[in-house]
């Protein structure tokens, strides 16, 4: 199954050749992701053509907008005002933009080209915002760098089938079951060395004494220091929802 494999070969690309894509396959790209399945059709996509300002020198940059405004406007023209509370909205709408933001990864792979996701976007939406001209509840989600692969790096390990499938019920993991799944993950960064080439160690904060180096430096712990001291505070984005025209707070009454 040629789907499958496609996807399951699919990896981040960060280097892109000189190639252009042609508007047919932007459009296609673009036709994919609008097919997604959707609550609202609630993504938007906006494109930017220029490699010297786009991450990596990719020739696309894609960014998938949660956008509540085309909504509101067509209720508007309904009759409708939205009810419907702002952290509902966005958990639909962020559903929609991530089903059209992988459609269109999927739909650029079939062309022959690559992509990376580039995840900090929300903390940035009032700069992507002023760059594009958003109006009001639009959000940008997630930025895609798209083009023709000038490298071809194996895919990332995951996780054991078993520790991400469950039949009729959550189980938890014994202790071997989770040891496995770390071992897994590490040893197969490692194989890669891919955090030493990337120089990705991420650094600790506070009296922690670093232990490691990039010999057995890998992705437990470097997912265990992101998580473990990153984004403690959920203020930086809030404020960045609320520029954007999202209340998310409870009302007083």
């Amino acid at each position: 199954n040629t789907v499958i494999e496609q996807m399951l070969d699919r990896k981040s690309i960060r280097k892109y050749t000189d190639r252009e894509p042609s508007a047919g396959v932007v459009e296609a790209v673009v036709k994919a992701g609008r097919q997604a399945p959707f609550a609202a059709q609630l993504g938007s996509v906006l494109l930017r053509r220029d490699r010297e300002r786009n991450p990596f020198h990719a020739p696309l940059l894609f960014t998938v907008c949660v956008d509540a405004h085309r909504l509101e406007r067509v209720m508007q023209k309904r009759g409708w005002a939205m009810v419907t509370n702002d952290l509902s909205l966005l958990v639909f709408g962020l559903q929609d933009a991530c089903y059209m933001a992988q459609n269109m990864v999927i739909a650029a792979e079939s062309f022959g080209m690559g992509s990376c996701f580039l995840g900090g976007t929300p903390y940035k939406a009032d700069k992507v915002a002023e760059e594009y001209g958003l109006p009001d509840r639009v959000f940008p989600f997630v930025e895609l760098s798209m083009g023709y692969p000038a490298e071809d790096p194996p895919p990332r390990p995951r996780y054991p089938l078993c520790a991400h499938l469950f039949e009729d019920e959550y189980r938890e993991l014994d202790e071997d079951e989770l040891a496995e799944a770390m071992r897994v993950m590490d040893e197969g960064y490692l194989s890669q060395d891919y955090y030493r080439r990337g120089d990705y160690m991420v650094p600790l904060q506070g009296e922690k004494e670093e232990t490691f180096t990039f010999d057995d430096y890998s992705w437990t712990e470097h997912m265990g220091r992101k998580w473990g001291q990153w984004l403690g505070s959920p203020d930086q984005l809030l404020e960045q929802l609320s520029r954007r025209g999202f209340r998310i707070e409870r009302d007083e009454d």
